[in-house]
């Protein structure tokens, strides 16, 4: 994808005085080794807390990240990814170090509804609403089963509905979607609603029928002799690396662990990351690609897993900066430490959405 967005896109923030809460004041202590998940060292789990510390006091009070350049550009998106991040790491709204900044997270995209269901900030996050529509639906729909305040748990039951409702009515005619509700289809939007859809799934929400099994149907159509999957249904142009791992994932997601799409996905993914493993970014968008690569690899099993993550892990040690973040795909440091942390927080298993 051409556009310098967020996502394929992510193919491709006047701070109001954020501060930590009181009880992330001071970094948890480190567990011991033989405490920590398999292939997750102590250096990792220090490198995990800096992140979090980061996104943490980098937050505003108003729950979104408007200080930094993606946080400014794309606020319920980075606000989302951000609050997965969180809660990758065990956080509630009532319980860990990061509560609070959950909490705000949860209060900010729930003020960010439009009459029509759809989940979006100010100035329409650039044009391309959908991408923060879908991450929002994931973020809430994670962290539902966990909320213990009734008046937040209606709250974020009803605009669930409502997200549900529009990312519904907003597919098109073959099972896709684009930046805007029912504006056509390409494939880095169409993976963000099915994993929203599917973690909605998962928290008993009722998903109307036939949505995501068009959605995979979309993908299928989208796939290419090669295996992967091409950027959209009209633009034959060869299977995107990103896109295609990002669709393996959301396709573990909707349930499809045996599908020979799945299979062949995964097999034309496994091989250009292989082939491509001295290159972090070899097929551009590197923390966009890892991001779902990642989630891929870990639902596949060990064999994919053992491979790919040790070595992965410590080439995302190695870019962290200073100040606990990383600068991800050159579209902000929230964004790229939201997904840094994703990936290297999927051993704890703390979000069912990631797990087989």
């Amino acid at each position: 994808m051409k556009q310098p967005i967020l996502v394929g896109a992510l193919s491709a923030c006047l701070v109001i005085g954020p501060t930590l809460p009181a009880r992330a004041q001071s970094t948890p202590a480190a567990p011991a080794p033989d405490m920590l998940p398999k292939h997750v060292t102590p250096a990792m789990d220090k490198s995990v807390q800096r992140g979090l510390a980061y996104l943490a006091k980098t937050q505003t009070q108003d729950g979104n990240w408007v200080n930094s350049r993606d946080g400014a550009a794309y606020p319920v998106s980075m606000a989302a990814l951000a609050g997965m991040a969180f809660l990758a790491n065990g956080n509630t709204t009532s319980r860990g170090p990061y509560a609070e900044n959950v909490r705000k997270v949860v209060h900010y995209i729930l003020g960010n509804v439009q009459p029509n269901g759809l989940i979006c900030g100010p100035g329409q996050e650039q044009g391309r609403p959908m991408y923060g529509h879908g991450f929002s639906m994931l973020f809430l729909a994670s962290a539902y089963g966990m909320e213990t305040d009734d008046r937040t748990r209606t709250a974020m039951r009803k605009v669930i509905e409502k997200a549900i409702d529009l990312t519904a009515r907003g597919q098109s005619n073959i099972g896709g979607w684009t930046y805007i509700p029912g504006g056509g289809d390409e494939g880095s939007v169409t993976v963000t609603q099915i994993q929203g859809l599917r973690a909605a799934q998962n928290a008993g929400f009722t998903v109307p029928k036939g949505v995501i099994e068009e959605a995979v149907r979309y993908l299928e159509r989208c796939k290419t002799p090669e295996g992967g999957i091409q950027y959209a249904f009209h633009s034959p142009t060869g299977p995107r690396l990103a896109i295609s791992a990002a669709a393996i994932a959301t396709l573990y997601n909707a349930g499809e662990y045996d599908s020979k799409l799945a299979d062949d996905c995964m097999n034309y993914v496994w091989k250009n990351f292989k082939q491509s493993k001295e290159d972090w970014n070899a097929f551009g968008h590197g923390f966009y690609a890892h991001l779902y690569a990642a989630q891929a690899f870990y639902q596949a099993g060990d064999e994919y897993w053992d491979d790919y993550f040790p070595e992965n892990r410590e080439k995302i040690l190695k870019m962290q900066a200073g100040d606990g973040s990383w600068n991800g795909d050159g579209i902000g440091p929230v964004y790229g430490t939201a997904c840094a942390l994703i990936i290297l927080q999927l051993p704890y298993k703390f979000l069912p959405i990631f797990q087989r």
